[in-house]
């Protein structure tokens, strides 16, 4: 009777209601809930390198009463009494290079697309979307919606977006029945905003137009929604200490702090947008705690901050992911929000759309954000071409789709079902749970979804099979994880 009762449970958990809510995970003791694997079963999805196992359905394990594992035994612990954050969502953005390449699609490679991302049973489930105000360097040229020193935004109009991206969110908001978590971010406000006069190259908001860049947000959000999109979130700016030689723009952690709680946090709220969930940061974890301790111990910035976005390109600097800086940010902050904002893999070549490794970067990074605390990850474009774009500065980059307009074929990468052993069994309200492994090639992250099924999502980086026991609450099934591959174990 307790299990048929545990969706309920989690639902007014979810809310907030009778519970811990979904930033409350400071203390997992208080989340308990009552969970037994007797008599369960645990469905095996597979995706390994050298076979045609593509998010495969396996064989169906048992579990058996197991004795205490030894040392020698290579085991997956899962705890689904200890509850930790809760799943915003996992998706990808809806760029105008998305949609110019979606554009040039057959009618019947389009309803493929949309269902191979969109669809809970047929594609991956995708439930989370970010998309661009203005031009971003995945645009065929910069473009902004206002005119030269239009300081009263008289003439704002996003009919730009009209041709190619307003369209094709909309059919992905139709293919995701209805309902897509969507959040926005400026790569530049207008030339004439800037101290470089320019909409690429970094520079500075020029502290006379600040009233009017805040205004900008609210322009674009509410056409966006008068047209039929509604919009979740925003975040300040997209990566806002880096120079780039696209749409770029620079704020320090105590301008964006002050922009923040000065401008806009306040019109948000004055124009009635103030529950739009605000992002700080999106941009790397190198500094993503330098960045949220100087924005969140100031009150009257962090009462307007929903949470702190970054970025996986770290690595730029020669340094390896930097998973633990995105830990202390939790440790710290464990009433704030943590989200993945964008992540792709750069310096596109054709013929490298089968490396293996695309996807176990994906698989790594996921499975350690989220058991730092992460809530949501969205990749960046859901969709390009041939050559790793559009992109009007040739700054081109993989996408787990690609379109080859050449041949009118949808290719998958193997990011694609990487991102799918997560997106498509964890759905949002979904609980982190315990799991964990006791040798480092086998890395894990649980969740408990909102319908009881535990998700236990295993990745074997090495070169070889490893067998292993996936144990819960003395009892064990005996599983194999082949090299390269990542397994996702649904619980019923």
């Amino acid at each position: 009777m307790l299990n048929k009762l545990l969706p309920s449970l989690f639902l007014l958990t979810t809310l907030g209601i009778g519970g811990a809510t979904a930033q409350s995970a400071a203390n997992p003791a208080r989340n308990f809930k009552a969970y037994s694997v007797a008599g369960k079963k645990a469905q095996v999805y597979t995706t390994a390198a050298g076979t045609d196992l593509r998010l495969a359905a396996g064989s169906t394990l048992s579990f058996q009463p197991s004795a205490q594992p030894l040392e020698t035994q290579v085991c997956i612990f899962v705890d689904p009494t200890k509850t930790f954050q809760s799943l915003l969502g996992i998706g990808g953005a809806l760029t105008d290079a998305a949609a110019e390449t979606y554009a040039k699609l057959s009618k019947e490679q389009q309803q493929e697309f949309m269902q191979a991302y969109y669809s809970p049973t047929k594609g991956i489930g995708y439930t989370l979307a970010r998309t661009s105000i203005a031009s971003s360097d995945f645009s065929s040229a910069p473009y902004t919606y206002v005119a030269d020193k239009d300081e009263q935004l008289k003439t704002f109009s996003v009919k730009h977006d009209e041709q190619y991206r307003i369209p094709f969110i909309k059919q992905a908001q139709q293919a995701a029945g209805g309902k897509l978590t969507m959040y926005v971010a400026p790569w530049s406000p207008p030339a004439w905003m800037k101290d470089n006069n320019s909409l690429l190259k970094g520079g500075k908001l020029l502290p006379q137009y600040r009233q009017v860049w805040a205004d900008h947000y609210v322009k674009f959000i509410k056409e966006y929604e008068r047209q039929g999109i509604p919009i979740w979130g925003l975040s300040t700016q997209n990566e806002p200490m880096a120079v780039q030689k696209w749409e770029s723009c620079i704020f320090t952690a105590t301008e964006e702090r002050d922009f923040i709680k000065e401008y806009l946090g306040p019109t948000l709220k004055k124009n009635g947008l103030g529950d739009r969930k605000l992002i700080a940061w999106d941009h790397n974890r190198d500094q993503v705690y330098q960045r949220a301790s100087t924005i969140l111990d100031d009150p009257k910035a962090a009462q307007y901050v929903w949470g702190v976005g970054y970025h996986w390109y770290e690595t730029w600097t020669g340094s390896a992911m930097m998973h633990d800086n995105v830990r202390r940010v939790h440790e710290t902050y464990p009433n704030t929000n943590l989200l993945l904002t964008e992540a792709c893999i750069e310096k596109f070549d054709f013929n490298k759309v089968n490396d293996w490794a695309l996807g176990e970067k994906y698989g790594s990074s996921m499975i350690n954000d989220f058991n730092n605390g992460n809530v949501g990850w969205t990749d960046w474009n859901i969709l390009l071409d041939e050559t790793g774009g559009p992109n009007h500065v040739k700054n081109f980059c993989y996408a787990p789709l690609i379109g080859d307009t050449r041949t009118g074929k949808l290719i998958y990468t193997n990011i694609y079902y990487y991102i799918g052993h997560f997106s498509k069994f964890i759905r949002p309200g979904a609980k982190r749970i315990v799991s964990s492994s006791n040798r480092d090639h086998l890395t894990t992250t649980a969740f408990l979804n909102t319908d009881g099924k535990v998700a236990v999502v295993v990745m074997n980086d090495g070169d070889t099979k490893q067998d292993f026991q996936l144990w819960l609450q003395g009892q064990a099934a005996q599983a194999s994880s082949q090299p390269h591959s990542i397994m996702t174990f649904v619980i019923n």
